[in-house]
């Protein structure tokens, strides 16, 4: 019957890889049920009355593997499998595997599933798959996060956002805790609102990649974490104090490669004392960054106070090796036309940037993607 050798397979598959779980649990658990969801997937477009049919096979199935291995292949779970697969069918994993074999050459050559894993069930049942260990190796080149990591990532819908999250978590090792806090906070709209159109696609496909002081920007900052309630009354020295309480967190959303160096900077001209906020280092750009906080909205004369500090560090601090400082006057209300005519025209080192106390509306910054993009 169909449904037994649908079982028969798939129960094969699973006993297959157990035999991995102690070597690269991860890896293998992600690279099963991938594979679940594709043999579920070519037994369904076999299915005359594809809803009907899917609902009952997979109960069936369900029941019958869960008597099996008690726990992991409830419906829910098996549905979870196929969406897997279907997200991520034409990832051509197999690659390098092809160019090793002129065997497995001729078959891509014949298959009309050349570019994707689905022929890769044919040369499995011409060499009885008898060993798995060098597939699940090559898959783990393109699927490097956990089965937690991708149940979360496949609630994205657009494939471009997912892409970036995905590579994301992957390049900063993130916990499945961090990425949901990333996502929660609309990191992606937030990083494409500070970016041209051609960089907006970047995102996509190479994740955050940081080559300028522009890159390093979002739009707004988000700093919920602090804990501070937005109506509240509170100083810059309290925003400050509160930021280095939670510096961890702070580092996080400032992005990659920020180090931290020093708060309250003092600097001295003729017997007048100036004092930086928050000093930090961005091991990428190799420069410092400068940021002042400002509770209200921006004035002329923060971005010129920014101007000076950057000079400064720029003729006495940073060395011939290091490349020129960056200054961010974080504030509670940007003013465009102010930053216009203040800085010069091709400024690419001074930028005034919002904060919010609270996660903003992602819808919000979707929308203000999409009139971008």
């Amino acid at each position: 019957m169909k449904n037994e050798k649908l079982y028969t397979d798939i129960k094969w598959l699973i006993a297959q890889a157990k035999s991995f779980v102690v070597q690269n649990i991860n890896t293998t658990l992600v690279f099963t049920n991938y594979h679940i969801g594709r043999i579920i997937v070519k037994n369904e477009q076999k299915g005359k009355k594809r809803a009907a049919y899917a609902d009952k096979t997979l109960k069936n199935l369900s029941k019958k593997l869960t008597k099996d291995f008690v726990k992991g292949y409830s419906e829910r779970n098996l549905r979870a499998f196929r969406q897997f697969y279907l997200l991520y069918e034409n990832r051509n994993i197999w690659q390098s595997l092809v160019a090793k074999s002129e065997k497995t050459k001729s078959l891509i050559s014949k298959s009309k599933f050349s570019r994707s894993l689905i022929w890769q069930s044919e040369v499995a049942k011409s060499e009885q798959m008898t060993s798995a260990q060098p597939m699940i190796t090559q898959f783990s080149k393109l699927f490097k996060l956990s089965w937690t990591h991708y149940m979360f990532l496949m609630r994205i819908e657009t494939e471009e956002e997912r892409n970036f999250y995905e590579i994301e978590t992957a390049n900063n090792n993130w916990s499945v805790r961090e990425l949901q806090r990333q996502y929660n906070s609309s990191l992606y709209e937030r990083l494409a609102l500070s970016k041209d159109k051609k960089k907006v696609k970047e995102l996509s496909r190479k994740g955050q990649i940081i080559a300028q002081p522009l890159d390093m920007l979002k739009e707004p900052y988000v700093l919920e974490f602090l804990e501070l309630k937005e109506e509240s009354v509170y100083t810059e020295t309290e925003l400050e104090t509160a930021l280095i309480n939670k510096l961890e967190h702070f580092l996080l959303e400032l992005g990659k490669g920020f180090l931290f160096q020093s708060r309250q900077q003092r600097i001295t001209f003729n017997g007048d004392n100036f004092y930086i906020d928050l000093v930090f280092y961005n091991r990428i750009l190799k420069c410092f960054v400068l940021i002042d906080l400002k509770i209200g909205k921006l004035r002329h004369q923060d971005l010129g106070q920014m101007q000076m500090y950057v000079n400064f560090y720029d003729r006495e601090i940073k060395t011939k090796e290091e490349n020129k400082t960056v200054g961010i006057v974080l504030c509670k209300q940007t003013n465009k036309a102010v930053v216009e005519y203040t800085l010069p025209e091709k400024n690419d080192r001074i930028f005034a940037r919002e904060y919010r106390l609270y996660l903003p509306s992602k819808k919000q910054l979707q929308d203000l993607l999409l009139q971008k993009v």
